[in-house]
């Protein structure tokens, strides 16, 4: 029986006081009681080893490869043409691999002008390979049984019915940006943690209240996650 792979992501810029990681490493924690020391529990922290931007070789080698009509990842080493082609492959491949190998991969997502953090965003370009999570062969979608679980913060609010809402890009790029990669409806759990900045900010201190719901919620939720 294979032991069961979790890899978790953190891109919050702030290594003290982050609520996306305290949340992320509480979900790892419940998660590793759940399925013992035989798991494997990948960490990549994307601020302090941050993924490269991708750069013209990478996408000269991608359209390369979308012209093949999908390629083994074995074959793509192969369809590069340059020294930087080969570097932007070495780079990819390992990450993709890490990704593919994921039972659940866990997000910590906190919001930065209305949407995700440029670590993680670099993360998402560069794992993001044609091809990547489709069986060459059959056509099936290799992460359609990859559990994700994206930890949304935000330190105002942006629910449903906030004056906000509609400035949330988010939740709402990353529903799509993994619904796309081939992860099923069912798998893809999105928790959310508002006003997280309202202890701080003057003008959201009368929100306190609501700010300790919503991060008490969010963290039974991920509890629950994590042991099932």
């Amino acid at each position: 029986m294979t032991s069961a792979t979790l890899l978790h992501l953190d891109s919050s810029i702030s290594p003290e006081g982050s609520v996306s990681r305290a949340l992320t490493a509480r979900f790892a924690a419940v998660w590793r009681a759940r399925h013992g020391a035989a798991a494997t529990h990948r960490h990549h922290d994307l601020v302090a080893d941050p993924v490269p931007a991708v750069h013209a070789a990478y996408d000269a080698l991608g359209r390369r490869t979308e012209r093949k009509g999908g390629l083994p990842l074995d074959d793509v080493a192969a369809l590069a043409e340059t020294p930087d082609e080969e570097r932007e492959w070495a780079l990819t491949r390992p990450l993709i691999d890490r990704l593919l190998a994921a039972d659940t991969l866990v997000v910590g997502s906190p919001m930065y002008n209305f949407t995700v953090s440029t670590g993680l965003k670099a993360w998402i370009d560069r794992v993001s390979f044609p091809g990547a999570y489709v069986d060459p062969d059959t056509g099936a979608k290799l992460l359609g049984g990859t559990r994700v679980v994206v930890v949304a913060v935000r330190g105002g609010g942006y629910g449903p019915g906030t004056p906000r809402e509609h400035q949330d890009f988010q939740v709402p790029y990353l529903r799509a940006y993994f619904g796309n990669l081939g992860v099923a409806e069912e798998n893809l759990h999105v928790v959310t943690a508002e006003l997280t900045r309202a202890d701080d900010v003057p003008a959201l201190n009368g929100l306190r209240p609501i700010a300790a719901e919503s991060l008490a919620r969010a963290g039974a939720t991920l509890d629950a996650l994590a042991a099932a």
